[in-house]
């Protein structure tokens, strides 16, 4: 050991900086060379939506007349007037449910709690293509007709794990002892919860709200298993259209909604961690 910090000490401090600064630089240049393997393919659509050319295959020039001709296409407007209501009716039920979910199961106890908090998060787990099939067969099974509210029905159920995750977390945070006055001072259950528990659980559900509305948003396969006819969201209309080949107007369209994901998450994730530094 006083051989080691000998040595050490006989090296100048400027190597020593030098030596720390090249390496904090090669993971830079890694991280930076990983982000940009993972963009690119964002990168290049973003570039062809601005291509003159109705194929992706060659550059002749710049336009912005896919975009125009976006909001003017009336079944684009017809599928995403779909999947927003699909995405507000969805995280509208399951905020509600998804809250008192997880305050039932943080303040509880009852027989068969670890197998109902098991059983309520198995949609974070499960493939979507699991999740689409299964409610594909019970829908058969119980004879309910496709359309557009089994499709608000199946989001509620991963909604409803997103949300109840997101709040659960949130209450774990939180000191008990605040309802535990707030019913001393004489507030009922109901007015303690209302009060005192919801302010301060808002910010987590408006994140899970948030986070759950881009999944809604971006989800293809079940949609596509649950869907009847004319009951066509956004990522069903853009998956038909592209088998016959990629044209600037989806990638137009592609580039709109990575751009509104990306805000989404982000106000969520602000807003998430806002609440955690208060």
């Amino acid at each position: 050991m006083t051989e080691t910090r000998l040595k050490q000490e006989d090296i100048p401090v400027d190597m020593l900086k030098s030596q720390s600064r090249i390496n904090i630089s090669w993971q830079i240049a890694f991280a930076g060379f990983m982000f940009f393997f993972m963009y690119l393919p964002i990168l290049v659509l973003a570039f062809y939506s601005f291509n003159e050319s109705r194929y992706s295959a060659r550059w002749e020039g710049f336009t912005l007349k896919w975009y125009f001709t976006l909001f003017q296409d009336e079944a684009i407007l017809k599928a995403l007037k779909n999947s927003l209501m699909v995405g507000f009716s969805a995280i509208i039920i399951a905020a509600i449910v998804g809250t008192l979910m997880a305050v039932g199961l943080s303040r509880y106890r009852f027989r068969g709690k670890s197998l109902y908090l098991g059983v309520s998060y198995l949609p974070l787990i499960i493939p979507d293509i699991a999740i689409a099939v299964a409610t594909l067969v019970f829908l058969a099974a119980v004879q309910i007709n496709l359309s557009i509210w089994t499709i608000i029905a199946a989001h509620i159920v991963f909604c409803l794990a997103y949300i109840g995750l997101v709040v659960s977390t949130r209450l774990s945070d939180l000191d008990p002892h605040l309802e535990e006055a707030a019913l001393d001072l004489g507030a009922t259950p109901i007015q303690s919860f209302i009060q005192v528990l919801l302010p301060q659980l808002m910010p987590g559900i408006v994140s899970g709200c948030l986070l759950a509305f881009v999944l809604s948003l971006d989800d293809l396969l079940i949609a596509s298993f649950t869907s009847g006819g004319g009951a066509v969201t956004l990522p069903m209309e853009i998956f038909g259209r592209i088998r016959t080949g990629v044209k600037p107007d989806i990638n137009a369209l592609s580039v709109v909604l990575i751009l509104t994901s990306g805000a989404i998450a982000f106000l969520g994730e602000f807003i998430r961690s806002q609440s955690e530094k208060k």
